[in-house]
Parts: C-alpha cells; structure tokens; sequence
C-alpha cells in the first residue's frame, strides 16, 4: 500500500498521546472512586465483564481514529477492478476468405458466434460499436449498449471482395474521435516494419486540403496504451491486399493512447478457396497483426477453430472488463473509520447511556 499524501502520515503520533490520555484519565477515576465509595462498590464496578465493557467503545473509537487518520494521507493499493474501459469497437473481417470452412461451420459464422457471446459478457455500462471491413470498412453499428441492436448487426454482415485492414483501423479510431482528422502522411515511414510497403495517402484528407476545408489540428501524440476510455478488438483471417498500410494505421491508434487486441482466425497453411475458374490461397498474416498488438500495447490471439476462437473473447472479456492497477481506496478508510466511531458510540450509549 501506498499514500498520494505521505506527509500527513506524522498525524498518527497523536494516537500513542491519546492512549496516555486514556490511561491517565482510568487512574484519575479509580482514585475518585476509592476516596468517595466504599469498596464494595469499587469491587463490582471493576468486575471482569464490566471491565471489558468499559474499555471497548474507546478502543472502537482508537480504531476508527486511526482509520481517518490513513485515510487522510490518501491510502492507495494495487487491485483488479472493473476498468473504465466505456467503448469497445468490434473490427470484424467480412472479405471473401471468411467463408472459408476450415474453423466449422465457416470463419464469417464462428466469428459471429463468438462476438455474439463476447457481447452478451460484458456489462450492461459498456457500449460496443462494430466495425466491419472487405474491400473498404464501414461503421455498421454505433457504439451503443442496446445489445439487440448490436445482434442484429452482426447477422447483417454480408461478405466483400479484398482485405483492408488499415481502413477497419482507421474507421474504429474515427468511431472513438470523430473530431480528429487521421492523416496517414504524417506518419514517419521509419516507423514501418521491417517488409511492410509504404504507407498511401489518405485521399480524404488530401481531398479535404485540396479543396480549402479548414480541420482541427490534430491533438499531440500521448504515450501508447494510456486511452482507459475505449479499445478495439480486431479480427481478421488474410493479409492485408488494399486500402491503406495497417502498420501506418497502428501507429496512429498509438498517438492516440488506443490499444488494438488482434485476433487472427484460421488455420496456419491457409485455405483453398475455388470459384468459376479460378482458385486462390488465403493465409494468415500473422507478422502484421502481432506487429499492430505490439505497436499499440495490445496482445495478439490465434485462433485456428471455432472453440479456440470462443477461448479468445472470453479472454478478451477478462482483459477489457478487468484491469489490475493502483487505486485510491480514501473511501474505504473514511467509511471503515466511521462505521466504527458510530459503533463505539452505541455501545457506549446502550451500556453507560452516555457516548463516552
């Protein structure tokens, strides 16, 4: 444990005084009682069950001092609470490859299975958005805590042609600001993972500027992982094949504090997929999605079946609900001390009829 206030901790000398204080006010008693009693009297008042008695309310009050005292210095400890975490997006794949067999019945349905029980986990003070992306991303759900609406979302997922994940990444951090323009030019292409191609342009943006719209400066860089107030989870089954570089991305929800939980779906060697005359192998881009975890302090899941899969929003649902960090527990203390000083003051009124 530790205090936010250390230097208010000396107050907790005047306890040891106040004990003196009590001693030497028993002794002053016991004289008077002797002097003006007989000692008849003076044997039943200092009874072994009155003698207990007497000495309870004032230790109860001795305790409830000390609670206040602590909770004066602003006591804090280390413990896992709910996390302020009030926004999840749900950046979910719906190109072509999801409906791949391999994770039963396909990817597309596992994975709606699966953020169908992620939903129902969390509770009812978290709002969910869902973000879905092919060939282009689109935000189909706006973080809300109706979760019908979010059900009913999830079976409108119909599937696309390509794979952009930096424009899902792009997408859910507009969904968390929609007052920041995400420029993807101004990330430093020294940034990029080693084999990742060149960041494009944001041709909105660019379009923007070329037209004379006047945008709000974006807000300075804060360090990764410190957003509390949202995080994305995001889940894919292929590599990247249009839209913008999701590394670029990455380090953008970086700036912004926001942490990307990436969860790959399927099976190492990748699929075989066939249609009129032509066939295509989809495989995971693992490297790219550990790289988006590490960038933004998140963590990387692999799922390569449907049970695997539920394992991972079920873990996600522990991480994002729960959180391990030093908190202020002033209330705690402050409510520990009067709870005792009230109940020394009853005691002492039922049995003396006095407070003290």
């Amino acid at each position: 444990m530790s205090f936010l206030w250390p230097r208010l901790l000396p107050l907790l000398v005047l306890l040891p005084l106040l004990v003196l204080l009590y001693l030497w006010l028993l002794r002053r008693r016991a004289r008077d009682a002797v002097r003006y009693a007989g000692l008849g009297l003076v044997r039943e008042a200092i009874s072994p069950g009155q003698g207990l008695r007497r000495h309870l309310p004032p230790a109860l009050f001795l305790l409830a001092l000390t609670a206040m005292l602590l909770a004066v210095a602003r006591p804090a400890a280390v413990l896992t609470l709910p996390s302020a975490h009030e926004t999840v997006i749900l950046a979910m794949d719906v190109s072509g490859s999801m409906r791949a067999d391999d994770v039963s019945p396909t990817r597309l349905a596992a994975a709606q299975a699966a953020a169908r029980a992620f939903i129902a986990d969390q509770p009812r003070s978290t709002r969910i958005g869902l973000v879905t992306f092919g060939g282009t991303a689109a935000l189909v759900q706006p973080p809300t805590d109706s979760r019908d609406d979010l059900l009913a979302a999830i079976d409108r997922f119909e599937l696309q042609r390509g794979t952009a994940v930096g424009s899902g990444l792009l997408i859910s951090l507009k969904t968390i600001f929609p007052d920041i323009e995400f420029d993807l030019r101004s990330q430093d292409p020294r940034r990029r993972a080693p084999g990742q191609r060149a960041a494009p342009l944001d041709r909105s943006r660019s379009a923007a500027s070329a037209a004379g719209a006047e945008a709000k400066p974006a807000p300075p860089p804060v360090p990764p992982g410190s957003h509390e107030s949202a995080v994305i989870i995001l889940l894919t089954d292929g590599q990247t094949t249009t839209g913008p570089d999701p590394i670029a991305s990455a380090w953008m929800a970086a700036e912004r504090g926001v942490r990307v939980y990436t969860v790959g779906i399927g099976t190492p060697n990748g699929e075989i997929l066939v249609g009129d005359g032509w066939s295509m192998r989809v495989r995971l881009d693992e490297e790219a999605l550990k790289a988006i975890a590490d960038i933004t302090m998140g963590e990387y899941f692999y799922a390569g079946t449907a049970e695997d899969l539920k394992k991972v929003y079920e873990s996600l649902t522990a991480k994002v609900v729960l959180e391990t960090r030093e908190t202020e527990v002033t209330a705690l203390f402050a409510g520990a001390g009067a709870a005792l000083a009230l109940l020394s003051a009853l005691l002492s009124m039922l049995w003396f009829r006095r407070v003290f």
